[in-house]
């Protein structure tokens, strides 16, 4: 069973900024592509951001210029740095990795793997 495991998230205000990681076993981290998506209650599950295992990341317009995705290769962890957060970005986030080229949810299809997600509140 393939764990990947997430910390992070909370509450900020909006404009305020959050980070959340992903740890994933070498070998998914090194060869899928990783990132993550979010759902709120009452609304479709959204992709955020999938990285490529070279690195190229692929953003949700809507979150472009505000959230930025890196890697450290030592931990096989991935960050999602949060900036500028606002009303609409309040979810719970996954962390999702999978083989398929281009990060599937990215496109509404379920990944092969997800982590049990972590809660992101935004308060104005």
């Amino acid at each position: 069973q393939v764990q990947l495991v997430e910390s992070g998230g909370g509450s900020v205000q909006a404009g305020g900024s959050l980070r959340l990681s992903c740890t994933a076993p070498r070998d998914i981290y090194n060869t899928y592509y990783m990132g993550w998506f979010r759902r709120a209650p009452g609304k479709e599950r959204e992709g955020v951001v999938a990285v490529a295992p070279d690195g190229t990341p692929n953003y949700a317009d809507s979150v472009k210029g505000r959230f930025t995705i890196s890697r450290d290769d030592d931990t096989n962890t991935l960050f999602l740095q949060m900036n500028s957060l606002n009303s609409e970005d309040a979810a719970t986030y996954y962390c999702a990795a999978d083989w398929r080229r281009g990060g599937v949810w990215m496109a509404g299809t379920y990944p092969l793997y997800a982590g049990r997600g972590t809660q992101v509140n935004v308060s104005s």
